[in-house]
């Protein structure tokens, strides 16, 4: 027999740590490869982490609602050596692998703090990890490599956890801020650095106080994060859609008959984006410090409402390589996954721009508040029937038109008001010139 280590497996793009939920199995199970173990949370999905030997569960390592990073021990599986022998190559140099990854992606941001005219003590003798979230954190707030080393941290070993640099960034002395940054320049970032105080809340006894779930705390977060980290500004314009009206009553029957699911609005808003997205490709870019990441897939992810009124965003990858058939299927079957709660990490990672279409809540338009790190969001208004002059070989007419309206947020720190305007104004001349006569 032989005891093998499971480790926190990686689950998705930019995903440093999972926070443990529920224990599946207990100490002494009999448990088979690939057998789910437990269940664990990240600020993207929750999932099912499932065992990577099979054998006897004989010690958990780390116990539920733990923070635990990706690579790091969760549990021993005591197996046959036959068993280890076979697993252990394919095991052991994937987590040396990966092991320096972290450090590795540390490090650059360790130099972009410093250059802000920080202090670099301690940037490359200290050997202790920090995630991008934190260090981000830290660029924004203006801390130095020497200041962030004194943070104390709640997490594993003594991990700097997102709470603990906020919590250190809400009761930051004013006394050490000046001394760690000496240049008069630095001097106005101590004003962002603190946190506007809740007003007060009265509670009377007629009154329900609701606990908001997990889900609904971490998007609390995101949204308050996303508009800290971009300076949000929303670009409005009106599209007529008549034609997209008229040809999808027209090919909805057929299309049903023929691929056995519906067709909605959305794929075709969709196709219109990414036409759009490769116009100006610069909206499909991410900020990471001073640097532009200018993507290279057109990944778009799309809003769907729960059941339980929280909301997430499945991603489309590529979808610049897809037929409007092949986008409609897609966004059906994320759509039901999502209902479903049968979302994978690999599903909702790597969007690089998103879409929300709050007409499905007959709203006419929205400013919806940017998916971090992508720089821009559009929001798609309720189709409604509109009054609208249009030109004839006659003259000008009033006629019925089908008009909906685009609210386009994006980051203000890489896209102008000319971006932002001229991406949003060729989305609606797509939709606008949508060919009426178009086959499936």
């Amino acid at each position: 027999m032989a005891i093998v280590e499971m480790v926190m497996p990686k689950m998705g793009e930019s995903i440093m740590e999972g926070t443990v939920l529920t224990w599946l199995k207990k100490e002494g199970d009999t448990i088979e490869p690939d057998e789910s173990v437990l269940e664990v949370a990240t600020d993207k999905v929750d999932t099912e982490v499932p065992a990577t030997h099979g054998g006897i569960l004989k010690e958990i390592l780390v116990k539920e609602g733990d923070v635990v990073a990706v690579g790091a021990p969760i549990a021993k599986i005591e197996t046959d050596a036959a068993v280890e022998t076979e697993s252990q190559p394919t095991t052991a140099p994937a987590a040396t692998a990966s092991a320096p990854q972290p450090q590795a992606e540390a490090q650059p941001a360790a130099v972009s703090a410093s250059s802000n005219g920080q202090s670099s003590n301690g940037q490359t003798s200290s050997d202790r990890f920090y995630s991008p979230l934190v260090m981000s954190i830290a660029r924004q707030e203006n801390i130095s490599m020497a200041e962030l080393e004194s943070v104390p941290g709640t997490g594993r070993e003594g991990r700097v956890t997102k709470k603990d640099i906020l919590a250190y960034v809400k009761n930051r002395p004013a006394a050490g801020q000046a001394t760690s940054s000496p240049a008069p320049a630095a001097q106005p970032a101590v004003a962002p650095a603190r946190t506007p105080q809740p007003m007060p809340v009265s509670i009377s006894g007629e009154d329900e106080v609701i606990e908001m779930d997990r889900m609904r705390k971490m998007i609390a977060e995101r949204m308050v994060d996303s508009k800290r980290i971009s300076p949000h500004v929303t670009s409005f314009v009106e599209a007529d859609v008549t034609n997209i009206v008229y040809w999808r009553n027209r090919v909805k029957q057929q299309f049903k008959e023929r691929e056995g699911e519906p067709i909605t609005f959305t794929p075709i808003f969709i196709e219109a984006v990414v036409k759009a997205i490769k116009d100006y490709p610069m909206m499909n870019v991410q900020v990471d410090g001073t640097r532009i990441i200018k993507k290279k897939d057109i990944n778009i992810g799309m809003a769907v409402a729960l059941p339980t009124g929280n909301l997430i965003v499945p991603v489309i990858h590529n979808a610049d390589q897809l037929s409007l058939v092949g986008i409609t299927k897609k966004v059906n079957q994320l759509a039901k996954k999502a209902r479903e709660n049968k979302l994978s990490p690999d599903d909702l990672q790597g969007g690089t721009y998103t879409v929300s279409n709050v007409g499905s809540f007959g709203n006419v338009m929205g400013t919806p508040i940017i998916m971090q790190p992508q720089v821009g969001i559009l929001a798609l208004g309720a189709v409604v029937k509109k009054p609208a002059v249009i030109e004839t070989p006659n003259g000008d007419a009033i006629a019925i038109r089908h008009k909906m309206f685009l609210s386009h947020s994006y980051d203000h720190r890489v896209v102008d008001g000319s971006l932002g305007g001229m991406f949003v104004r060729r989305v609606a001349d797509y939709l606008e010139k949508f060919d009426l006569n178009r086959g499936l």
